[in-house]
């Protein structure tokens, strides 16, 4: 996905950090994720609205990724004012799989898949198993068990599927340690301050999928329900709160997902002119159990808040494609999601229901093709929905003091002009150029290790992606994007939002069709960032070199060599500044906190098809 950026700041269990168009999402907030038309984003969860752990992917089963940005797209709704990605698992494998590899830092992993007939349909099995210890001194011990079993018949225009998932994982994380310990040799940069954080994950899901198609009309229906669960423990103060036990926390979130999605499109002319239409629903209901826990070595010593929520949403759309004249077309729609939050907290005084409802127009328009090129502008409002136990907050569960409540629904607002063009032989490019507004930003706070909303914020920005493909075996990827991120309105204490992602590149290069061998190289630069509001503190660039070289034993054999920061550059993967106190510290100090890159790491691994 060009201009995406894809980090960590914790072990390699968590949820990963996502960067788009002038943001950083956390986890995954305005970065909307589904897979087999499931959300992935967690909404009201313990750690970070919109917790998008994508652990449980297979990337060997995906035959779609399918990704939009801004807010445009009548058929996505909570989360997706940044962008959106769409993936798809396969019904069949055009052959069975069997994969081992094994590297450095203890890597291994191993993959059984296929998708034998049964019946009238196909039965798709995968069984992945996965261990990693990272470079770091106390070694992730992160381990994985995942599988997806699916039973399918008919076609991707005319069938059904069924599919049962699950997912489990536990780990040690070594989260964000401050530049001054390492400055002074106190720390390593792979060292952990508290070796007992990380946690434990579980996905559990059942799913199906149903399409009919003819020529003039197309329905299609998917329902799920996820059981997921995480106990995560962090430490990113260390023992500024508490100078003898030290600051870790616990979040715990257990929950039930359901959620049904139906959509039904007509292709029939309007207006003498063709046209299709669609009108779809999306509802969801989230039952949530959270907690907010003082732990010394993942054990409780103390209950900040727990909190039973229950979430539910249902949103409607319709849109239209219809296409005026050979040089112009038009995308309208429009969608209405309506929330309703209740909370039963442990503390009464924060508890309560709330609800909002928010409409959504959306309008593109696309002239051309003239000489393979095509011009577009677009225009639309977006939205996230915020955390529930913000919606009805009175109180503030640490300190006891009133505590403001946040609005249910945040709206975006969002631009683009560009243009699209084929007219170089073998070269795709698109350039444009945007901007999105947000009623309320949503900020990291470090000492919370959460993210609360704040104020309205304004981004403009550039992106211009490339492929081309100058001979049948090469291939060029060459991305690039830049972004001006702002708060608006004054405030003193400064304009830049920090953590915003302002300019990123990346340059792949991949070779295949050369006999037995294959390979690609991928240069990726991830820009400075502002870390404070008056930008007095700013996080240094960080640029990567990634590879791969493979040889093909026979048609069903293959090696393949992966190598990881090549040119081993001691770098960080992400920074954050907040003051925090370390065990010989007796004050706190405002320092810059950073999770390092990972060092040059190898991994061999074989596939076998069968």
């Amino acid at each position: 996905m060009p201009g995406l950026i894809v980090s960590q700041h914790s072990g390699e269990g968590k949820a990963n950090q996502f960067y788009l168009r002038g943001f950083n999402l956390d986890h995954g907030t305005d970065l909307r994720t589904t897979i087999d038309g499931m959300l992935v984003n967690q909404r009201s969860h313990a750690h970070g609205q919109g917790w998008t752990d994508v652990g449980f992917l297979i990337p060997e089963l995906t035959t779609l990724l399918d990704y939009r940005k801004g807010p445009f797209f009548a058929s996505e709704g909570d989360f997706a004012s940044a962008g959106a990605v769409n993936i798809q698992y396969a019904n069949t494998l055009p052959q069975g799989i069997a994969s081992i590899g094994v590297g450095q830092n203890g890597f291994a992993r191993t993959l059984l898949a296929d998708s034998p007939a049964f019946g009238a349909g196909r039965v798709l099995y995968a069984l992945e198993l996965l261990n990693n210890d990272g470079p770091f001194t106390l070694g992730d011990g992160y381990q994985k068990r995942n599988g997806v079993l699916r039973y399918s018949q008919g076609t991707e225009a005319n069938g059904f599927n069924a599919t049962l998932m699950a997912f489990d994982a536990q780990w040690r994380a070594t989260d964000q340690i401050p530049q001054r310990a390492v400055a002074d040799g106190s720390l390593g940069r792979f060292d952990a301050i508290d070796p007992t954080d990380g946690g434990q994950s579980s996905r559990y899901s059942l799913s199906g999928g149903w399409r009919r198609s003819s020529g003039t009309e197309s329905t299609q229906v998917n329902a799920s329900v996820v059981r997921s669960r995480l106990d995560l423990f962090s430490n990113f103060t260390y023992f500024l709160d508490d100078p003898v036990n030290g600051d870790q926390f616990a979040q715990p979130d257990r929950r039930t997902t359901t959620a049904l999605n139906a959509s039904h499109s007509w292709f029939v002319p309007l207006l003498g002119r063709d046209a299709e239409t669609t009108v779809g629903a999306q509802f969801q209901n989230d039952s949530i159990r959270t907690g907010l826990h003082n732990t010394v070595a993942r054990q409780i010593v103390s209950t900040t808040r727990t909190d039973h929520i229950a979430e539910r949403s249902l949103g409607l759309y319709v849109e239209n494609k219809m296409a005026w004249s050979d040089t112009f077309r038009t995308v309208v729609g429009a969608r209405v999601d309506r929330f309703t939050f209740k909370v039963d907290s442990d503390n009464p005084a924060n508890s309560g229901t709330n609800a909002a409802t928010k409409a959504s127009p959306k309008l593109n328009l696309i002239f051309g093709p003239w000489n393979k090129t095509e011009l577009y502008a677009s225009a639309g409002t977006g939205f996230h929905s915020n955390d529930a136990r913000g919606t009805t907050i009175t109180t503030d569960p640490k300190t006891g003091e009133p505590a403001d409540k946040v609005p249910p629904l945040v709206r975006s607002k969002g631009f683009e002009l560009g243009v699209r063009t084929e007219a170089i032989a073998g070269l795709q490019s698109t350039l444009s150029f945007y901007r999105l507004d947000f009623d309320s930003e949503l900020v990291f706070v470090g000492d919370a290790g959460n993210t609360e909303a704040g104020r309205p914020s304004r981004r403009f920005g550039v992106e211009f992606s490339n492929y081309y493909k100058p001979a049948s075996w090469l291939t060029v990827d060459a991305d690039l994007a830049f972004a001006k991120a702002r708060f608006r309105g004054f405030d003193p204490a400064g304009d830049r939002i920090p953590g915003a992602i302002e300019g990123v590149a990346s340059l792949a290069l991949a070779v295949d069709q050369r006999g037995p061998w294959f390979g690609a190289l991928q240069l990726r630069y991830f820009g400075p960032r502002p870390l404070i509001e008056d930008n007095s503190v700013r996080s240094k660039s960080t640029a990567t070199l990634n590879g791969r070289i493979g040889y093909r034993v026979s048609p069903k054999v293959k090696l393949e060599l992966e190598g990881f920061n090549l040119t081993n550059r001691k770098a960080s993967a992400i920074d954050y500044y907040y003051p925090s106190q370390l065990k010989n510290e007796s004050s706190p100090v405002d320092d810059i906190h950073f999770h390092p890159i990972e060092s040059r790491t190898f991994r061999l691994s074989m596939v076998v098809n069968f």
